[in-house]
């Protein structure tokens, strides 16, 4: 007899033991649920213009009953929140906080607030606590909610099951253009700038009478709560329309006040906050790029946002202002992603898309009414049929009732006498005795036929898509009069605008510039310098070059890691030959280990560069090949990386250099014997000849090089090899 075989016991894994999950599966089961839960449920808004934590806050607030007059403490609602959004109440504070009145982060706001609830274009005016403040839904509100208790939307279970709550809001206008709104989900983001409401519900009104309709007639440009001026380009604008995508400008507005002299910034760009702009502001008069303000500061207060620039006499305002529109937040992009979630599906849509599939989901909010209200009035006119069978022998009903012995049975035998179904005769069986007289009857019987009317005109409404659109058109036409919404942003045609281009007013004048062999740099005045001339160095640092040069001159700085640095005098301070300097790798942000190995200034970037490399190699090419069309700071591949460099020449014409060889050995040719090459990374050829481990250890003019002899070291052609120094000429081997 076969032995059964034992149960093997089920191996239990330790937490810290390591498993051979694939990265595959890993990312599969655990990242994927994680990006899908951000991007559906909480960074991108859907159709009716709101994300599950604004749905969830307005849904709790309506079934608060904060549609009416008297406000609640903020931390009621936020309470009360919970049950549907199930996060930390400083979250859901945070969402009340931007829907509200007081904040200006909505031009439409959809809470009405008592308190302070900070602002949106100041990082510091902080918000109070929920337990000071108190909120009610705004009256605009009641376009979020109409009709939503008539079947309009699906409910969902809340996160535990106790609630239901609706999966979007019946919104009688596209509050997804309305309503700014931006989120960041996993691999993909969200950016919607607010239009002004009824600018949107008019598009919104000729998009459904024809869908070809010129959407820039009634929707020229987005619309900011903090005002500004919208620089509009018509091409880039209706790009935007059309693909969802792009970007445009915002500038501040300001007014010159002559008598004080003072200018004064009363509405911003939305994007930025006060604060930047007095940093950047401070930050160019500390660096001496902006010198007619004398002082600046924020002077808002409950009246509004001001920002005051108190002027230096004789300033112009109008050339000041372009000068700080160009370089600080005071003009500012704002960009465009109309991401939304269709279907469940993340989709980024252009206006005309939007309006389309709003207006198809409005549709299916206005027929679910309709069937609601529909199935509500057949529901009673059955039951008015069953009263108009009885009403044709009353005394047969009374003699049925009266005679049936329990009360249970009363129902079955109204049933059986006038063949009637068990909800009619429930209906008949609670007609109390004093509405058994001719005037009720009339009434009932006049009801059935208002009824049937009724009926058929809500059928005709279904069967008719235009009498569907008209109900729509007439929702936005009452948005447009109940609620009014000024434009707060002006429009602005680039067309319009002074093409200037502003150039920044750097002072000139001549200074004097060194380099050191550690890459110390120092920017000195004529003045300064002639006061004093000793150089402070730094322990085993000694000077490399020095220039003569003027405070806006272009500077080349390139490093061993060939690279080249694009930079101007301008950029590095004033100093004194008693300091160190600036340390370059730290100031230009160098890589590690990188170090600067010469300097130059190209000027008009005419003439060519020699490089000598330590394989005995040299390269020539044009200066100009260090131009870039663009403002770039950084070039990479400024030269060959085959083998270090160990000398550069910039020459404009035949010039001798000598090259210094470990052999002892020394060579001077004429840098037109080197062969131009076009490209900056060229191995260069050889120039002279090495042998063994022998290496190149520096080159120099040779108009800088005493050698007693000059002419013995002379190559009419390379390669060679060189000559060996004389005695009397050992001396030059050194740096």
């Amino acid at each position: 007899m076969a032995k059964k075989k034992k149960a093997q016991p089920e191996k239990v894994y330790h937490p810290l033991e390591p498993t051979n999950q694939r990265i595959t599966e890993t990312l599969r089961e655990n990242y994927m649920p994680y990006a899908m839960s951000v991007i559906v449920s909480r960074a991108i808004p859907e159709i009716d213009g709101f994300k599950p934590s604004h749905r969830k806050l307005l849904y709790t607030m309506y079934k608060m009953g904060l549609m009416g007059q008297n406000r609640t403490k903020s931390a009621n609602i936020v309470g009360q929140t919970m049950k549907l959004n199930p996060h930390g109440d400083g979250a859901i504070y945070e969402t009340m906080v931007r829907l509200t009145r007081g904040n200006e982060a909505l031009l439409t706001p959809f809470v009405d607030s008592k308190g302070n609830f900070g602002k949106v274009y100041s990082r510091d005016m902080a918000y109070a606590a929920s337990r000071y403040t108190e909120a009610k839904l705004d009256k605009i509100c009641a376009e979020l909610f109409r009709e939503i208790d008539n079947d309009a939307v699906d409910f969902v279970d809340n996160y535990d099951g106790e609630m239901k709550e609706p999966t979007l809001l019946p919104t009688t206008f596209p509050n997804i253009l309305v309503s700014a709104n931006t989120g960041i989900a996993v691999g993909m983001a969200s950016a919607f700038c607010g239009f002004n409401l009824h600018e949107v519900c008019r598009t919104a009104i000729a998009f459904l009478r024809d869908n070809n309709c010129d959407l820039m007639e009634t929707l020229p440009a987005p619309d900011f709560p903090t005002g500004g001026e919208i620089i509009l380009n018509r091409e880039e604008m209706r790009k935007i329309y059309e693909t969802g995508r792009g970007s445009f400008k915002v500038r501040s507005k300001w007014q010159h006040l002559k008598k004080e002299n003072i200018i004064e910034i009363t509405e911003i760009p939305y994007t930025t906050t006060i604060e930047a702009i007095l940093d950047k502001i401070t930050d160019l008069v500390k660096a001496g790029k902006i010198r007619e303000i004398s002082d600046i500061r924020d002077e808002s207060d409950l009246s509004g946002l001001k920002i005051a620039i108190d002027l230096k006499r004789g300033v112009e305002p109008d050339r000041l202002m372009e000068r700080l529109m160009q370089m600080t937040p005071l003009m500012d992009s704002c960009s465009c992603n109309f991401n939304v979630l269709i279907a469940g599906m993340p989709r980024v849509l252009g206006v005309r898309e939007l309006l389309d599939e709003w207006t198809a989901w409005r549709t299916e909010c206005k027929k679910r009414t309709i069937y609601y209200d529909l199935n509500k009035k057949k529901d009673k006119l059955h039951l008015l049929h069953g009263l108009r069978a009885i009403l044709l022998d009353i005394d047969k009903a009374i003699a049925i009732i009266r005679n049936t012995e329990t009360d249970a049975m009363v129902v079955p035998n109204l049933m059986d006498g006038f063949g009637i179904d068990e909800k009619q005769a429930e209906f008949i069986a609670e007609i109390r005795l004093r509405h058994i007289n001719k005037e009720y009857i009339l009434k009932r019987l006049t009801e059935t036929e208002e009824l049937e009317k009724e009926i058929a005109r809500l059928e005709g409404i279904l069967k008719s898509k235009a009498k569907i659109r008209n109900l729509i058109i007439k929702e936005l036409e009452f948005v447009i009069k109940k609620y009014p919404a000024p434009r707060r942003s002006d429009i602005l045609p680039e067309e319009e605008l002074k093409q200037t281009e502003v150039k920044e007013e750097i002072p000139d004048y001549p200074v004097h510039l060194f380099l050191t062999r550690e890459g110390y740099f120092k920017k000195i005045t004529k003045q300064s310098y002639r006061s004093g001339s000793d150089h402070k160095f730094k322990e085993g640092d000694s000077l490399l070059q020095s220039f003569d040069a003027t405070n806006t001159t272009e500077i080349l700085i390139l490093t061993d890691k060939q690279q080249c640095y694009k930079v101007h005098a301008y950029d590095f301070d004033d100093t004194k030959a008693s300091t160190l300097g600036d340390y370059l790798p730290s100031k230009l942000e160098m890589d590690a280990d990188e170090h600067p190995c010469y300097m130059l200034l190209p000027d008009k970037y005419e003439g060519q560069l020699v490089i000598v490399f330590e394989n005995g190699k040299a390269a020539r090419f044009e200066l100009s090949s260090f131009v870039t069309k663009t403002k770039r700071r950084r070039l990479t591949g400024a030269y060959s990386d085959r083998s270090p460099a160990k000398a550069f020449f910039h020459v404009e014409e035949a010039e001798r250099i000598t090259l210094f060889a470990t052999n002892g050995r020394a060579l001077t040719v004429e840098t037109s014997t080197i062969p131009l090459k076009t490209t900056r990374t060229t191995i260069g050829v050889q120039t002279m000849v090495l042998r063994g481990n022998h290496t190149v250890t520096h080159a120099v003019w040779t108009k800088d090089t005493p050698f007693s002899q000059s002419r013995r070291y002379v190559s009419h052609s390379i390669p060679s090899v060189g000559a060996i120094l004389r005695e009397e000429d050992k001396g030059q081997m050194t740096l």
